[in-house]
Order: structure tokens, then C-alpha cells, then sequence
């Protein structure tokens, strides 16, 4: 299966590039993306318009919302969208489809959402699949966080997952984005963090969700 692994910066993957290495084990393509929604929409759609590919994984870690999932585990993304792209207006949160600039159903859009429809590649990655948003600047304030929070229902925030779903949706490509919970949304105090365990439960589920699609014709 030719495959494509995405990551916003190396060490994300490391472990995983490192581990195909020493097992002498081929590895995927891997295009490194850059961070944040330009850099990932462009060297994205870039990427996929040289090469066909069969299926594409966007792996990197994510704040959490929710203080109920521990830090270091692995969720996989049933759909993202961009939550900063509107306006905020007499204290509400209201996004293009809102207020009436685009349709909310316009493709690849299904009620503002990037929804995955490969829902078979998702259940092989044997992780919860959750709502994501994606953002230019990443959330700090509390009533910042709780007006994302009561808007979207998300469980997870990071900086390049709308722009890999709008990409592969347009190109027509199967996808799957995993994300390993490194902080809860809010959370600036870094000796709180659980970056590492978040890379390492990371790059696990890649290579067991790469076992199991490798063996997978298309």
C-alpha cells in the first residue's frame, strides 16, 4: 500500500522513523509539514498533486478539552474545522456559516464540519474517534476556551488538522488523522504537560494503525 505520513514538525515522528530504521522495515513516505494551517494547507495539497497516493495519516499531539481523557493517550479525528475563521460579536463565538458568507454544506464541508468518511481507516487505528478543532492561535484564555468548548464539543485542538482533512477531501484521498494529548487546552505551565508520553503513545498506535493497514489491499 503506498502510504503518507504527515507530521507538522520531526520529532513528532521520530520514534516511529527511528523504530522502521533499526527493524529495517520500509517506511512511508513522510512529508513534514510545517506548523500551523497555511504552512499544512499548502505543503499538503503540494504534496498529494505530485503523487497518488492510497491512504494518508496526520499524526502530531493536541491539547484536550476534556479533563476526563488522561494526557498521553491516543485519539483518532471522526472530523475537524477551523473554530477561529468568523468573528466574535456581542460576546458569541459566530463563524462564516453563521452568518451567512458560505454554505455549511458547500463540499468538503458537511455542517461546518471535515468530516472523515472513511470510517474503516479510522476503527483500524483501535482508537476513540472524536470531534477536533483546529486553530491559527492556540487557546489560552478561559473564556476563550469555554466559548470553544460550548461551540464545538470538541475534544481536541491543534494547529494543522482542519487544513489536512479540507486537503485530502478535495483531492479525494483516504485519511486519517491520530493525535496523542500532550496538555489539557489552557494549560501554560509545561511542568503539567505530558509531551513525552504523548509522542511516545503516539508513535505506538502509528506503527500498530501501519501494521494493519499494510496488510490491507486497496
Amino acid at each position: 500500500m503506498n502510504c503518507l505520513l504527515i507530521s507538522a514538525t520531526p520529532f513528532e515522528i521520530a520514534p516511529f522513523l527511528e523504530k522502521r530504521a533499526k527493524d529495517n522495515t520500509p517506511a512511508p513516505d513522510v512529508l513534514v509539514s510545517g506548523i500551523g494551517l497555511v504552512a499544512a494547507a499548502y505543503a499538503i495539497t503540494r504534496q498529494l498533486q505530485l503523487r497518488k497516493y492510497d491512504l494518508v495519516l496526520q499524526a502530531g499531539i493536541a491539547g484536550c478539552f476534556d479533563r476526563q481523557l488522561p494526557l498521553g493517550s491516543v485519539v483518532s479525528i471522526s472530523r475537524d474545522t477551523l473554530a477561529d475563521q468568523g468573528v466574535m460579536e456581542d460576546g458569541t463565538l459566530k463563524t462564516v456559516f453563521d452568518m451567512k458568507l458560505a454554505p455549511e454544506n458547500r463540499f468538503p464541508y458537511t455542517k461546518g464540519w471535515l468530516v472523515n468518511p472513511h470510517k474503516e481507516w479510522l476503527k483500524k487505528t483501535g482508537r476513540k474517534a472524536v470531534k477536533a478543532i483546529s486553530v491559527n492561535e492556540i487557546s489560552t484564555g478561559r473564556k476563550r476556551i469555554a466559548l470553544l468548548a460550548e461551540k464545538y464539543g470538541a475534544v481536541a485542538e491543534s494547529m494543522e488538522g482542519a487544513a489536512f482533512h479540507y486537503a485530502c477531501l478535495m483531492e479525494g484521498v483516504p485519511f486519517v488523522q491520530l493525535r496523542g494529548l500532550s496538555n489539557y487546552v489552557g494549560e501554560r505551565n509545561k511542568a503539567k504537560w505530558k509531551m513525552k508520553d504523548a509522542i511516545v503513545s503516539l508513535n505506538e498506535a502509528m506503527e500498530e494503525w501501519m501494521d494493519a493497514t499494510e496488510s490491507t489491499k486497496v
